[in-house]
């Protein structure tokens, strides 16, 4: 492993701690955002559009409790998908809740899902406009063009914040194995375009993605970085552990993933991998989590034919605070990511979520990643590749000691992205638009 020069990056007031690898790194968010400005938002109303489920989406989620405790009124618009109440008031927060079930699907499942809740957040906003107007329509995409449903309380005077979590035409290229010049991508740049310019403010969750849609959407000082980084009171912070200079065969091995179940995000790398480290490392196993799917029973045909269907354990769709305790439990985390476009400029928050509990992890080396992170503080592979994976898993179970200490070096990248100081951008960004 090369050494590479820790050092502060002068552009972050509050102490961002950057791990330089080869060019300049990033700084994901101007200065003047990180020192928290007194509250002038109590009594201002908002409304929030997210077509995804109340509570369970923890980035509209989190902005909306954020505006609530600083006295703000919010209306919540989400789907339904499979609850029976239509309204109703979830600590201090109007959700309304719209009869859709999103289900994974081909391109014209999407665009009817997408088409009936524009319309529904758009009837929802507009009616309650004419009671009271909105001071902030807030919207989260996917899909970009939600923001039409801001377009009628921004005629009444109401600013306009676009949530970009992911950048719309990369992620088709991913889903839907598109060609960047294919007609569907050409339209989603479009879109994103057209979307961004019908906001005041746009934010994303890292500084992959503002750099991308800087270059060809807006212009970059729209942009602003709130990242995913996990609620500090679930994952409550634990200093990684000292670990010994060996370590215990006696019991378990246990690498671990958890989210979402397909095929970009690389579980069946995970388990050829496993295949590789288990002729050195017999006590390994594999714990999954995440909702089943029909890529995963692909997996699991894969590794049964492998012979290995017995090291590996699918434990089903968890609450955080099992996932909390999963990790706890665990001995390595992975992001074991297939290559893709998105892949390379995404920054998954479960790289967070395990530094946050003490835990090494071993992530992809992309671009999205290597903003925050160094050689030094995460355990690196190339994504899709299951021979490297193995091998920096069978790094983790010989070499515990250094592990150790690069899980150390990692949390101290992880403390200078909580949540509470991403809280704080948010509300500046919110209040210093609100006051212009």
């Amino acid at each position: 492993m090369k050494k590479r020069d820790l050092e502060l990056d002068a552009g972050r007031a509050a102490g961002l701690l950057v791990l330089r690898h080869g060019a300049e790194a990033h700084a994901p968010a101007p200065a003047n955002l990180t020192q928290f400005v007194p509250s002038r938002l109590r009594g201002k109303r908002v409304g929030i559009a997210v077509l995804s489920t109340y509570p369970e989406d923890p980035r509209p989620r989190r902005a909306a409790e954020a505006f609530s405790e600083e006295g703000m009124i919010v209306d919540y618009v989400c789907i339904a998908d499979g609850r029976a109440a239509w309204r109703e008031q979830v600590n201090g927060i109007t959700v309304f809740r719209v009869p859709i079930t999103h289900r994974r699907g081909g391109k014209v499942g999407y665009v009817w899902e997408y088409l009936g809740f524009i319309a529904a957040a758009s009837a929802i906003f507009a009616a309650r406009c004419c009671r009271r107007r909105y001071d902030l329509i807030y919207i989260n995409n996917m899909p970009d063009v939600l923001v039409i449903s801001a377009l009628p309380p921004k005629l009444l005077g109401s600013k306009v914040i676009l949530d970009l979590h992911d950048p719309m035409p990369e992620l088709v290229e991913t889903i839907f194995s598109a060609s960047a010049g294919s007609k569907a991508v050409r339209l989603m740049k479009w879109l994103e375009k057209w979307s961004m310019a019908r906001a005041d403010r746009v934010l994303t969750p890292n500084a992959a993605f503002q750099r991308l849609f800087g270059s060809r959407s807006c212009p970059a000082e729209k942009i602003h970085v709130v990242m995913n980084s996990p609620d500090e009171q679930i994952f409550r912070f634990r200093p990684a552990q000292c670990a010994p200079a060996t370590r215990d065969r006696n019991r378990p091995f246990i690498i671990m993933y958890h989210g979402s179940l397909v095929e970009r995000n690389g579980v069946d790398v995970a388990v050829a991998a496993l295949d590789r480290v288990l002729p050195r490392i017999p006590e390994a196993q594999l714990h999954i989590y995440g909702k089943p799917s029909p890529f995963l029973r692909a997996v699991l045909q894969s590794a049964e034919s492998r012979g290995i269907q017995r090291k590996i354990f699918c434990l089903g769709d968890k609450c955080l605070e099992d996932i909390v305790r999963a990790i706890c439990s665990s001995d390595v985390g992975v992001i074991p990511n297939q290559r893709s476009v998105f892949s390379q400029i995404n920054m998954p928050t479960r790289i967070f979520e395990y530094l946050a509990l003490g835990k090494p992890v071993i992530a992809p080396r992309t671009e999205g990643i290597r903003d925050y992170f160094g050689p030094e503080s995460l355990l690196f592979f190339e994504a899709g590749n299951a021979q490297e994976l193995a091998e920096q898993i069978e790094f983790v179970g010989n070499h515990p000691r250094e592990a150790w200490q690069i899980t150390q070096r990692g949390q101290q990248v992880y403390q200078a992205h909580l949540w509470s100081g991403e809280r704080r951008t948010l509300l500046n960004v919110v209040s210093g638009l609100l006051d212009n």
